[in-house]
Parts: structure tokens; sequence; C-alpha cells
């Protein structure tokens, strides 16, 4: 195994391969630390965790890129969770290029975040687009930035997962009736609605709560700029002034 490379060469295809099996559980991993160091920084205004997930993916996309990505700490642990696994080989070209917009993204949420210590609506619009990727990826295996590839070059991906790049006829077993899509809306009326019935009964239980123990906020608390930006100023008042 070479240490320089990008993809494996193999006698009957004519692009270089990786494996979708191990890019789909390295994705599965990076999307579990993203969400827990998101949620941190979002509910309870923590950047620690989200500080140190940025250095490590930045580091793991800097590895699959400029090394080999069969060497990424990420794409590692997935090759041990999925040894047993069928191999599935998925085109190289089209991850390089999708693995570069996730490379460009750690690089400036490194710069906002790590070393300029901010957190905005951009940093919250790169955090969500690389929870879209991770998610897309390791739950559907869709390869976001794959089709954007297809999109930007006239020579088309190869050996794309599931064979979406193969023109094929669906069986009936894919099919969507209107009876499916009848089901998934009515689960989200009901979600809608169990949600705007919580959120009114533990607002009033709060406010009956604050009320019985008389909590007074803090005189000297300042809600930062960047729970402003974000519009969790009142989340922050109830979570840190108190």
């Amino acid at each position: 195994m070479k240490l320089f490379t990008f993809g494996e060469k193999i006698k009957k295809y004519d692009v270089p391969v990786l494996n979708e099996r191990e890019i789909r559980a390295a994705a599965g991993i990076l999307f579990l630390f993203a969400i827990t160091a998101f949620m941190n920084a979002w509910l309870i205004g923590n950047l620690f965790f989200l500080k140190m997930f940025i250095i490590g993916f930045l580091f793991d996309f800097l590895i699959r890129l400029i090394i080999n990505p069969l060497f990424a700490p990420s794409m590692v642990i997935g090759r041990f969770l999925t040894q047993n696994q069928t191999v599935e080989y998925v085109g190289a070209p089209q991850k390089r290029f999708a693995w570069m917009i996730g490379l460009a993204l750690a690089m400036i949420m490194f710069w906002l975040v790590v070393i300029q210590n901010s957190f905005g609506p951009l940093n919250l619009i790169l955090c969500i687009s690389c929870l879209t990727f991770l998610f897309f990826e390791s739950a559907f295996g869709i390869c976001i930035g794959c089709y954007v590839y297809n999109l930007l070059n006239k020579e088309k991906a190869q050996l794309c997962p599931g064979g979406v790049c193969e023109v094929h006829q669906k069986e009936s077993i894919q099919s969507i009736t209107g009876i499916h899509v009848t089901m998934v809306a009515g689960l989200l009326i009901i979600l809608f609605g169990a949600f705007q019935w919580l959120e009114i009964r533990e607002t009033k239980q709060q406010i009956e709560l604050q009320k019985s123990q008389a909590i007074k906020p803090k005189e000297d608390c300042v809600v930062p700029q960047w729970a402003i930006d974000i519009g969790h100023e009142e989340m922050y008042k109830l979570h840190q002034c108190q």
C-alpha cells in the first residue's frame, strides 16, 4: 500500500476507487462528534468541544487529501468497524472533490471559531452545512459534493454509491405513492402540534417555577454578542444569568 496516493487502482475499473463502506462509517463517526459539539455550542454556549472537533476534523481531512484517505483516523476506525462487510467500490475522483469542499469549510471554521473565538450567523451556516453533508453521506450514502462534481465536470463521476450514476429502471419496491406521502405528512403534522403543545406547557411550568422560587437575574450578567446574533439571548439569560 502506497503512502502518498488517492484511491486504489483495480484492473476492472477505469478510475481509482475507495471503499464506500469505510467512507460512510467515517462520516457517521464524524457526524456523531460534530452534532455533540454543535449542540454544546448552540444550547449552552460552550465552544470548547466545537473547537476540539474542528481541529480534529481539519487534521483528518488534511490527511485524506494530502497523504492518503486510508490513513485518516476516521477512515481507519471506519475500516475496523466494516472489515467484515462486503466491499462496495466507489470512484475516488468525485470523493476527492467532495472532501476538498469539506476541507475548505474546516479551514474557514478553524479561523473563525478556533483563532477568532467567534460564533455568529456565518459559523452557524457552515456548521449546519457540514452536519448536512455528513448526515446524508452516513445515513443515505448520498454524497452532495459528488453531485456538485457532476455539475462542474464534463467527465461524469463513475462508480457512484448505489449505482446512481448509471441509468436504471426503478423496481416496484422503490416506488413512492400518494399513501407514502400522506403518512409522512401526517407524522409531520402530529410532530408540529406536539411541539406547540409541549412548548406552551413547558413555558408555563417554567414561569410558575420562577415565581415560586423568586429567581432574580444576576445584575452583572452580560449577554455576549454571539448569543444575540443567533437569536439565543433569552436562552442565554435563562441558563447563565440565574
